[in-house]
């Protein structure tokens, strides 16, 4: 064996078993993370990973990747689905569901965790899909997870963009004299100009080399963690008066006239969409674990990290949110400072401007929460971006040959980016007519990440268990029960995202979420039946396995 292959890592070899070559750079580099010691309870050998946890370049590269991650999932992301959230079912179901929720996000992340441990290769979830399905069911197993996956990431980055839009809209707004005194409130067009602006970013942005994204999701990173500790911490003191412990945990409250909705049940679930939308993400790191030295370490670790602070700080976000309420029924009208526009600005208003009588702390905040917003949409756009390359180098894709090139300076997929920045974009040009498009874009974009979770998943759980070649992190025994678990989550999950969220139905209040994911996916598989399963076979080799590495 020559010189190059004692430089490789433990990844890099993993990967070139599976049959790929090393393209895309490794070159995720910073400093010190303290990760969830209960992710260490199912390793193989503890006291390997506690010497190789406290060796730098493992160090390094475990807060690169689970910088990128914890940004894709965000601490802030939620807020605009907070008020409809919170009008369904009131508070009590709005904050436990938030722990219900977390409490079965764990175990979809511990099954992701052991899988992305195992195979450390851009091609993430399909890839994974074609591995753990074998040969007979891989090649269709591996095509519907990975257009589900493209779906739910590119559908992503619009739904970032949005929030980033909604935001700034805020800012501005309460900048020049909110809604009682002359402010300026983006139009539906100047609204789709934000959107297509940030877009744009993202993918010029994302067309350098990794530092620079890896540089700002560092940032990324302690903005949200710094931000959210002082938006967590302030909001509350700042408020002129907060609501009692019982409001928050215990009040439940539906509102039919407003949404519609007299069933209780229903209600608390559409409530629950919140948590729901907010607790995934996490497989960026799976996403980037080619690009990343000892990925089948600090993979799994981002994963469960990840899922650990952002279940955190994003329950104690919304517990701030939910304390800080000064009028419940005035935050919905829309003759209040923010038109009803946003309910977490109007909370976060209402704190400013009763205790100091204007509104520059409440543009502060949202400064802080669009930063989220803007980093978030940052990462997500590098992850749909892998998926895409991943997809388009096993030649799943039209015109791959196009779409995974790769930058001979940079090393990253350029073609891909901008492929993802454009249809994000044509996804929000209705915006200029239709009222629901965010909710729309979210439930397609969570129908489409979250159910791309549950092919793996499934493969894994049905799967031989002498057929998985286990990676550093293995469940053992405890593998089949939680893949059980967390497959029937993510069905319940994508299942919650097609009702209709608002009654009367109207075109206005339409979630076509369903017919688009149902058109897709009728296309899709229609191209498998009559076209694409007599040449796709899944993720296809770029290396000779007889080269030694096998």
């Amino acid at each position: 064996m020559d010189r190059a292959a004692f430089k490789m890592d433990s990844a890099e070899k993993r990967l070139n078993e599976l049959g790929y070559k090393q393209e895309l750079r490794r070159e995720m580099v910073s400093i010190l993370i303290i990760f969830p010691l209960f992710s260490l309870f199912f390793v193989d050998n503890f006291g390997v990973w506690i010497r190789m946890f406290f060796m730098a370049g493992f160090l390094q590269t475990l807060f690169k990747t689970l910088a990128i991650t914890f940004s894709s999932m965000a601490v802030f992301t939620g807020s605009p689905l907070y008020g409809p959230s919170l009008r369904y079912a009131g508070p009590a179901s709005l904050i436990w569901g938030w722990v219900v929720v977390t409490f079965f996000t764990w175990f979809v992340g511990f099954a992701m965790a052991e899988i992305c441990s195992s195979f450390p290769t851009t091609g993430s979830l399909y890839f994974w899909a074609a591995h753990l399905a074998g040969p007979k069911w891989g090649p269709l197993a591996s095509w519907c997870c990975a257009w589900l996956e493209t779906i739910g990431a590119v559908a992503g980055i619009g739904g970032q963009a949005y929030s980033a839009a909604q935001a700034m809209q805020m800012i501005i707004f309460l900048a020049t004299g909110n809604n009682k005194g002359g402010g300026y409130f983006a139009s539906r067009g100047v609204f789709l100009c934000m959107y297509m602006g940030f877009t744009i970013i993202w993918a010029v942005l994302n067309s350098f080399a990794l530092q620079v994204i890896a540089f700002l999701d560092i940032i990324s990173m302690w903005w949200q963690v710094i931000g959210g500790l002082v938006v967590i911490v302030m909001l509350p003191l700042v408020a002129p008066h907060t609501q009692s412990a019982s409001f928050v945990f215990t009040h439940f409250e539906t509102s039919p006239e407003a949404t519609g909705i007299s069933s209780k049940p229903y209600a608390v679930i559409l409530s629950v969409l919140l948590s729901n939308y907010c607790l995934y993400g996490y497989d960026t790191a799976a996403h980037l674990t080619e690009e990343t030295k000892g990925a089948d370490r600090t993979g799994p670790i981002a994963i469960l990290s990840s899922i650990g602070m952002v279940s955190v700080f994003g329950w104690a976000y919304y517990l701030a949110l939910t304390f800080s309420i000064q009028d419940f029924n005035y935050l919905y009208d829309v003759n209040n400072e923010t038109a009803g526009a946003l309910v977490p600005a109007q909370i976060i208003f209402d704190a400013f401007h009763g205790r100091y009588h204007n509104s520059t702390g409440a543009v502060v905040f949202l400064c802080i929460i669009w930063g989220s917003f803007f980093f978030c949409g940052l990462s997500v756009t590098t992850s749909a971006a892998r998926v895409v390359y991943a997809l388009s180098r096993d030649n799943g894709i039209p015109f791959s040959p196009i779409w995974r090139r790769i930058h001979p300076k940079y090393k990253v997929p350029t073609n891909a980016v901008w492929l993802c920045a454009t249809i994000s974009i044509i996804l929000g040009l209705p915006i200029l007519k239709i009222d629901v498009i965010f909710t729309a874009i979210i439930s397609i974009s969570t129908i489409g990440w979250v159910g791309g979770y549950a092919v793996p998943i499934f493969a894994r759980l049905v799967m031989a268990e002498k057929n998985f070649k286990p990676g550093p992190f293995y469940l053992g025994r405890a593998s089949r029960p939680i893949c059980l678990v967390a497959f029937l989550w993510i069905c319940y999950t994508c299942s919650a995202f097609l009702l209709p969220t608002l009654y009367p139905i109207q075109w206005k209040t339409f979630n076509y979420a369903p017919i688009a994911i149902g058109i897709s996916m009728t296309l899709i598989m229609l191209w498998w039946a009559f076209d694409a399963r007599k040449w796709f076979k899944g993720p296809v080799r770029n290396i000779d396995l007889g080269n030694g590495y096998s």
